[in-house]
């Protein structure tokens, strides 16, 4: 599904199309575990079959939201995080709303498939690349943690590839997708011991039955 955002309709950036905001704690990645603001957008031109926010997709669905709102929940909490997710945030202009936040002490956390040009100012920022759609070299060169979906055993040659892009400093994780996660676990585990350059990820808030 191609999407072309109306810019003018957005104001720039100064709204977006929300799907949902909530406080809960990180369930994957480097930061596991700790709590945190969702931010979700909605609009996603990638379309993984195994995406579990297909409901994010459509970015018709959600009307523009000033992001004076959205900030003004987030800063309401005791975390300093923001993780801002989808959906594909990069699809639109995101230096008003990071700006917004920053202005509040927040720190944001970028979760992208890479595969738009970058806006906005982030924190940290989740590279998790996607066959169908590859991403940009700018988000390599962005890149603080590399998550690769591993669905298949062909997957850890993408992993490879990916990680062969980023910068030196940048984490390496491999999750399963979580639908074959039985079958797949224990080849990840496997692979990270023999090439332990590799971290493990997981969807620890499907376990802990939070959203």
């Amino acid at each position: 599904m191609k999407i072309n955002p109306d810019i003018e309709l957005l104001e720039g950036g100064r709204r977006l199309p929300l799907v949902e905001d909530f406080y809960t704690i990180q369930g994957e990645g480097y930061h596991s575990g700790k709590p945190a603001y969702f931010i979700r957008l909605g609009g996603c031109d990638v379309g993984c079959r195994w995406c579990d926010a297909k409901y994010t997709w459509n970015p018709k669905l959600y009307p523009p939201t000033e992001i004076e709102t959205v900030v003004e929940r987030a800063a309401s909490y005791p975390a300093r995080a923001i993780v801002l997710t989808g959906g594909e945030p990069l699809l639109y202009p995101l230096d008003p709303l990071c700006d917004a936040l920053h202005e509040r002490g927040l720190e944001i956390f970028l979760e992208t498939s890479g595969s738009h040009p970058f806006s906005g100012r982030f924190d940290w920022v989740c590279l998790s690349p996607k066959r169908q759609q590859p991403p940009l070299k700018e988000a390599y060169r962005q890149a603080d943690e590399l998550k690769v979906i591993i669905e298949c055993e062909e997957d850890f040659a993408w992993a490879e590839k990916n990680a062969r892009e980023v910068s030196k400093k940048c984490r390496l994780y491999l999750q399963p997708e979580w639908s074959r996660a039985v079958e797949m676990m224990p080849l990840i585990v496997e692979y990270a011991k023999a090439h332990p350059a590799w971290s493990i990820s997981i969807q620890s808030h499907k376990y802990m039955h939070i959203p």
